[in-house]
């Protein structure tokens, strides 16, 4: 089910992925005896959580990124209606041309910004080799801070409500940093 959240998210930015990674943790957590310090038992199931996060989240990416890559004329069309979408395309396409892949890794932490980033790079035809690396270190990033917030909810707070509830503040607030640094303009 968190597999299948996270690798549907990018089509979706709606749907809860970071929610549910963080409660599957907080959950595998308490169930494993992590939260009463009982953790040997816990990191087998934080890694698999982990690597099922990052490779849906790469996969997503590869399937929006393919998907944007022959949408052809019609997308062309599409982004070129929105300012915000073209200046976006053109923002990444530099950045990763500069080797500058830390934008697709602080875009997985945005709202949206994985969508924005697999379709724009796709669209403009970028390499895949320039792309899927950071695409995979980005999702692998955002997976292990995300159960790290899960599992150290559980660990301190205990497998209650407000151990998820301050997890996901904590998460959040990653992602309005990761918002305010992509809309920062260059110095």
């Amino acid at each position: 089910m968190v597999a299948l959240s996270v690798l549907l998210d990018v089509f979706l930015p709606v749907l809860p992925s970071g929610v549910l990674v963080i409660t599957a943790a907080t959950t595998a957590a308490a169930g494993s005896g992590a939260a009463t310090g009982q953790v040997p038992h816990a990191v087998p199931d934080m890694l698999a959580l982990i690597l099922s996060a990052a490779t849906a989240s790469v996969l997503g990416d590869l399937v929006a990124y393919r998907l944007a890559w022959r949408g052809g004329k019609r997308l062309d069309r599409a982004i070129a209606r929105s300012r915000r979408l073209t200046s976006a395309q053109e923002h990444l396409g530099a950045a990763l041309s500069r080797g500058g892949g830390a934008l697709v890794i602080l875009a997985r932490f945005a709202p949206a910004g994985r969508s924005v980033v697999s379709f724009c790079a796709g669209a403009a035809h970028r390499r895949a080799r320039d792309f899927l690396p950071w695409s995979a270190l980005a999702g692998l990033s955002w997976a292990a801070y995300s159960v790290a917030l899960g599992y150290f909810g559980a660990q301190w707070l205990g497998a209650t409500w407000l151990a998820t509830v301050v997890s996901l503040a904590a998460l959040f607030a990653a992602g309005a940093a990761a918002t305010y640094w992509m809309r920062r303009s260059p110095a």
